[in-house]
């Protein structure tokens, strides 16, 4: 299940299931019922804009505010940028082999890409354009301290973006629209898929050490011992030895 929930513990739960849909919230559920957890006490969930999640925990989770994770978000303003890149590139091929540098952190641009991105942005591009938008959609998460302060900057920028005349933009925008509150209540919830994104690289990981799982529950148990916190698993019943030589 992708997303985190909030419901008292102080560290939630690792819970893992297969499918993509409202079932996994039913099952994540069923699983905290039957370790001693209420579906119903939990107050907020961190998930992404999946019309199954957020179907499965307006049902399942029915007192959780939703919160839409900010990386979702800032991940879908990237979409629309490259998409103004890849269409904007045919007619000036100044841009290509520049894709990595508007989708990177500014803070880790190379030299050579600190240069690219100064040379580029003196030809009044769409593309940079597309840019400004989306750096500027990331400082809103980045530096907004309360959700009054985030919710009147984000009407300026959907306001910028709907008159961008940049089709990607303009469509993110509405997309942004429809999930407002979602989006605005994470500057209440302070909650974000953080966490689980890093315990995602750890299994991604393990699945290129493996060559791939044939089954998809052994990559689950797979990924119980990598990120679950496990503290009662039995000794292991074989002797360790070492052997050492000398000359």
């Amino acid at each position: 299940m992708a997303g985190c929930c909030r419901n008292g513990w102080p560290d939630p739960p690792e819970y893992a299931c297969e499918g993509r849909d409202a079932k996994t919230v039913a099952a994540f559920g069923e699983d905290l019922r039957a370790h001693g957890g209420d579906p119903d006490a939990i107050s907020a969930a961190c998930i992404d804009m999946s019309r199954a999640y957020i179907s499965g925990v307006a049902k399942h989770l029915p007192n959780a505010d939703v919160t839409f994770d900010p990386f979702h978000v800032i991940q879908l303003a990237n979409v629309a940028l490259e998409e103004v890149r890849r269409a904007e590139v045919r007619s000036r091929p100044e841009l290509k082999h520049s894709r990595w540098m508007w989708l990177k952190d500014k803070k880790r641009w190379t030299k050579r890409q600190i240069t690219q991105h100064h040379d580029l942005s003196r030809m009044h591009l769409k593309t940079g354009r597309a840019f400004r938008l989306k750096e500027a959609l990331r400082d809103i998460f980045a530096e907004a301290e309360s959700k009054a302060e985030a919710e009147e900057r984000l009407t300026a920028w959907f306001q910028w973006a709907r008159r961008s005349r940049l089709p990607a933009f303009k469509k993110l925008a509405l997309t942004l629209k429809a999930h407002w509150d979602g989006i605005l209540n994470g500057f209440d919830s302070d909650l974000s898929n953080g966490a689980v994104e890093a315990i995602n690289g750890l299994i991604q990981a393990a699945k290129a050490r493996a060559r791939g799982y044939r089954k998809t529950r052994n990559l689950i148990n797979m990924s119980y011992l990598i990120a679950g916190n496990l503290t009662h698993l039995p000794a292991s019943p074989y002797r360790t030895t070492s052997c050492a030589t000398g000359k």
